[in-house]
């Protein structure tokens, strides 16, 4: 069985979270694939939010995860991308239900509103929880197909 790949990238605001983040993948046996930035230098949020979500939006990966100041920026850029569910979360609560009802296949997280401790919360919380179906399978449905219009 392979491991699955998750693609995680940041803001300059994001970038020391994600590096510990990367780490706990890691130790959760995830393989991770670091598209930047690569220092707290100033960035522009968009150059990491795409290729991340590309890698969803074709397929290449199942998840992805995405941080910066407020994570409302990365979330704008990924969300342009077909078959892209990226989700806001501030707390464990949030992730959970973006997973249960939306099957939020990105998690975009706002490095300067959580601490790092939430922020591996969140993650762990997001990384485990499944998509609930039922009727909100017809309501993502429905977010696919306003895509293809």
């Amino acid at each position: 069985m392979s491991r699955e790949r998750i693609p995680i990238g940041a803001a300059h605001a994001g970038f020391e979270l994600k590096e510990k983040l990367k780490g706990v993948l890691a130790e959760l046996g995830y393989d991770v694939e670091d598209v930047g930035t690569h220092s707290a230098a100033s960035v522009d949020y968009p150059d990491y939010a795409h290729p991340v979500a590309r890698e969803v939006e074709t397929g290449k990966a199942e998840r992805g995860v995405l941080l910066c100041g407020t994570g409302l920026g990365m979330a704008y850029a990924a969300n342009r991308h077909p078959h892209v569910r990226a989700a806001v979360a501030w707390n464990s609560e949030v992730a959970s239900l973006s997973r249960l009802h939306n099957n939020a296949n990105i998690l975009v997280l706002p490095a300067r509103c959580i601490t790092a401790e939430e922020g591996v919360d969140i993650l762990k919380t997001w990384l485990d929880t499944p998509f609930e179906g039922g009727r909100h399978e017809r309501r993502v449905e429905k977010i696919e197909r306003e895509e293809e219009q």
